[in-house]
């Protein structure tokens, strides 16, 4: 591991080692030369091959023949943001750190540089981090209304990073957090960053785009349903660690009850709903196009039902608020229901009060007369009882 340069006097040591830290002396003649090799060794778990959300741990050590020094250390990571760490051990010879949570966006090549006032030392030390995961938030949240399309869409950084490994994932759906999950496919990625995808799910309409952008993860709900809301969860697998980004899809539907067309007179109520709850900052609203301010009515603070009573025929909105954003609007058009239908219905009204009326007269007619068949029929059966006590018969002259 040693060459000797006796051309320039230079001693060669590669693949140093802690034990390697000492003095060494150059002799030429009767000149003698000391120079002192103080040695760092750093090191990271996992050999740098993170997933988002897990922690680093970082092992500085260092060996000389002099007294070892109280070391100051710092890091920048690798967009040159410092980063201060978590000591957990500091020893003169063996430090101990623990780094912040990796993103996705930490990939690259990071810095410890290590100071000494005495003896001075400014020593910077190179060292690379490569975090696998996804270029989506932890959470995201997507809004769609009922029967239209929908795609979610995880955006994996293993291209942009290089990473030379295979890993597997699977993306999973449950419509409450206390509900059980649904598994719609499992996927593998392949040293050479091939995707191939296995569809799980029968039951549940989906479908796995064949077009996307490269280590992208898809699925495509071509008719959203109400009840299709909840979280889509991706997930990582590597050695037996994960990483997951979740997608919390919210869907909005509107209604009328009583539907159909209104009546002169008549009011109906709509319906304006979410599926899950809101952030605090987004709202429904609805209101009545070409309306006036009385025509707008916004729901409370974490309220997912919004209710407007209606009199009048019209074009009605229902928006879907967050922030100053408006992320959704559905549009409901009560009709009036044609003047021919108000007759029909009056007549309706009126022949129903005719007939009831007609009903009760002839109820009435029939009772009378049934009482009196039945007071006749009991006038004859008292003659006949008093004829046979008497034993008498009355013969016509």
């Amino acid at each position: 591991r040693a060459d000797i340069k006796t051309q320039y006097k230079q001693l060669l040591v590669w693949d140093l080692k802690l034990s390697d830290a000492g003095i060494y002396t150059c002799e030429y003649g009767s000149h003698k030369v000391h120079t002192s090799l103080h040695i760092f060794n750093l090191t990271i778990s996992l050999d740098g091959h993170f997933l988002q959300n897990e922690v680093p741990e970082l092992i500085l050590m260092q060996n000389s023949s002099s007294p070892l020094p109280d070391l100051s250390i710092t890091l920048f990571d690798s967009n040159n943001n410092r980063v201060t760490p978590e000591l957990q051990n500091k020893g003169r010879q063996k430090y101990i750190m623990n780094l912040k949570k990796l993103e996705a966006m930490d990939s690259g090549t990071w810095v410890c540089q290590v100071h000494s006032d005495s003896p001075l030392i400014n020593q910077n030390i190179s060292f690379a981090v490569k975090v696998l995961g996804f270029q989506n938030p932890d959470l995201e949240r997507k809004y769609a209304t009922v029967d239209s399309t929908v795609i979610l869409s995880w955006r994996l950084n293993s291209e942009r990073i290089k990473w030379k490994e295979g890993f597997t994932g699977q993306l999973n759906w449950k419509q409450q957090e206390s509900a059980n999950a649904h598994e719609l496919f499992d996927f593998n990625v392949t040293a050479k960053g091939q995707l191939h995808e296995t569809k799980k799910s029968s039951s549940f309409l989906f479908e796995i785009p064949e077009r996307k952008p490269e280590s992208t993860i898809e699925v495509k709900l071509p008719k959203v349903h109400f009840n299709h809301s909840g979280q889509y969860r991706c997930q990582l697998e590597y050695q037996g660690r994960h990483a997951e980004s979740k997608i919390e899809l919210v869907v909005m539907k509107v209604s009328a009850n009583p539907a159909g067309p209104l009546s002169r007179g008549a009011n109906t109520t709509l319906i304006c709903q979410v599926s899950g709850p809101l952030p605090p900052n987004a709202y429904l609203r609805w209101e009545r196009v070409n309306g006036t301010k009385r025509d707008i009515k916004n729901s409370k603070q974490h309220e997912v039902k919004l209710e407007v009573n209606v009199s009048a025929a019209g074009l009605w909105s229902c928006h879907l608020i967050e922030g100053n954003d408006r992320k959704n609007s559905l549009h409901y058009h009560v009709e009036e229901a044609p003047v021919w239908t108000n007759y029909v219905i009056i007549g309706a009204s009126v022949g129903g009060s005719l007939l009831v009326f007609a009903l009760g007269c002839l109820c009435i007619s029939s009772g009378i007369s049934w009482q009196r068949r039945r007071q006749r029929a009991k006038r004859m059966a008292q003659a006949r009882q008093h004829l046979l006590e008497n034993k008498t018969c009355q013969c016509e002259q």
